[in-house]
């Protein structure tokens, strides 16, 4: 006789069996491919890489990062944006931040040479030009056969206007290097100290998908980057004129000196050179970048006298790093217009519009084509010091175009007060009176209270005459029940 242990662990094992089955089938039904033809497709797609010769096998790679999706493209009613052969790209408006292509832009990448926007602004930010760099042993010394270089030695001292000549127009990674150890020496810092001012940097301007592990890009697993946070950092130069006064030379010396023989270099970024094919006449800056593990890298900055732009392209492959930046930017600027919001807004809201400190235009969005700005959908912040100003933010299908600082009305701010006492309130900040539920403050004194009290007055006393009852209803049955008791 078979055990009733075994009789179950049969019965398991076959029901295992029978779901094992069910579930193969069911996957093959949702796939509609079969164990077989799948070893087939792979032979298949075996057979067809093998009998194509390099320069097919290249094509089809490159087709396959141009039809990459790009998210922009999937946006409600929004311009459609090009391909490109890079993997992750953007173009950003630099007055609003408005995001106006977008391909894989918070993907991890490594950023190359680009790197050196955001050590060119640290320096900026904690430097002066007339500054002196000093090329220390550790500067040089980490140089490769093929890494990008102006020749600049150990003990030679040049100013910080110089390096970052060297380092911005060639490349040079010694002078990123010399950068990050003298910017800040005289405070007490150190080449940790910059490389930690980059990475607090970029996410004090909102970026979220950075490690910076060193000033000059040169490939290292913790060195990372997303082309948002780039174009956050380019966006962030253009309080620096300093900055593209030396990324717009195309030639530049470093005389000989005491300490430091002659240098002669030149621009490497293509649009930003006239003779050059590439040449594209709206750009004023940018930086070139390029590891075998980045692939190519680009940060350019273009400026058609009405709307300024930073677009970054990585890992780019194949000669097309100019071609998709110069059709990134002309998408940029056909399809997207500068809209002044104070001649739009007609928001009960908004008492009157104000000019942001330093801001020497309008307030405005950047409005896709085929948008109307009634579609729009509108956001205010009150100001946490002055209540009567706020920001508004405006956006399309979820995606911020812009944002105006603002006067807020009379009407406005009567409503969102009465909402801000109440939070005030609640919180424990003033308990010394009552509020309603609209925020309203409650005073015995008024018609409205005087019925309140009347009513509240009124159901006390028909409590009482309740209990009363009550009780000597209950007081009489008791008396009758012990009567009942004698006569018995």
């Amino acid at each position: 006789m078979i055990s009733g242990k075994r009789v179950i662990a049969a019965m398991l094992t076959a029901l295992m069996a029978v779901t094992f089955t069910a579930n193969t089938a069911v996957s093959v039904y949702a796939t509609g491919v079969t164990a077989t033809e799948n070893a087939q497709t792979i032979d298949a797609q075996s057979t067809d890489a093998q009998a194509l010769t390099p320069e097919e096998q290249k094509a089809q790679e490159l087709q396959q990062v141009y039809d990459m999706p790009v998210e922009s493209n999937g946006y409600k009613d929004w311009p459609q944006g090009p391909g490109t052969y890079g993997e992750a790209g953007i173009v950003m408006e630099v007055g609003t931040g408005a995001i106006l292509y977008a391909k894989n832009i918070d993907a991890h990448e490594y950023p190359a040479s680009i790197t050196k926007v955001l050590t060119a602004l640290v320096a900026l930010e904690n430097g002066q030009l007339t500054d002196n760099v000093t090329f220390s042993h550790d500067s040089v010394a980490f140089l490769q056969r093929g890494d990008s270089s102006v020749g600049l030695k150990e003990g030679n001292v040049i100013t910080l206007d110089q390096a970052m000549h060297a380092m911005l127009l060639a490349s040079a990674n010694e002078a990123a290097y010399a950068i990050g150890e003298s910017v800040g020496v005289n405070a007490g810092h150190d080449y940790n100290w910059f490389i930690e001012q980059m990475n607090s940097r970029c996410k004090e301007l909102g970026g979220e998908n950075s490690n910076f592990a060193n000033t000059n890009g040169l490939h290292d697993p913790n060195h990372y980057t997303c082309a948002r946070d780039m174009a956050l950092i380019g966006r962030e130069l253009f309080k620096h004129p300093e900055f593209f006064q030396i990324v717009q030379t195309l030639n530049y010396t470093i005389p000989a000196s005491e300490t430091t023989e002659e240098h002669v270099f030149h621009q490497k970024h293509k649009m930003l050179q006239p003779s050059n094919s590439n040449y594209y006449p709206y750009t004023i800056g940018g930086k070139t970048g390029y590891t075998s593990d980045a692939l190519s890298t680009l940060i350019t900055m273009a400026d058609n006298g009405q709307t300024q732009l930073v677009c970054v392209v990585l890992r780019t492959h194949g000669k097309n790093i100019y071609p998709d930046t110069t059709n990134l930017f002309e998408y940029a600027f056909n399809n997207f217009t500068k809209v002044d919001v104070t001649t739009q807004e007609k928001s009960e809201d908004i008492e009157t519009f104000l000019t942001e400190d330093g801001q020497s235009e309008p307030n405005y969005v950047m409005l896709p084509n085929g948008v109307d700005f009634t579609a729009l959908d509108q956001k205010i912040t009150q100001d946490t010091e002055d209540r009567s100003t706020g920001i508004v933010t405006y956006s399309y299908d979820g995606h911020e175009l812009g944002t105006a600082k603002v006067k807020l009305s009379k009407s406005y701010l009567k409503a969102h007060t009465d909402s801000t006492q109440d939070e005030s309130k609640s919180s424990g900040h003033d308990n010394s009176k009552k509020q309603t539920k609209s925020g309203k403050h409650l005073s015995l004194g008024t018609t409205k209270g005087k019925i309140i009290l009347g009513l509240s007055i009124l159901l006390v006393i028909l409590i009482i005459t309740f209990i009363a009852t009550v009780s000597r209803i209950r007081k009489k049955s008791n008396k009758r029940k012990s009567n009942k008791r004698k006569k018995q």
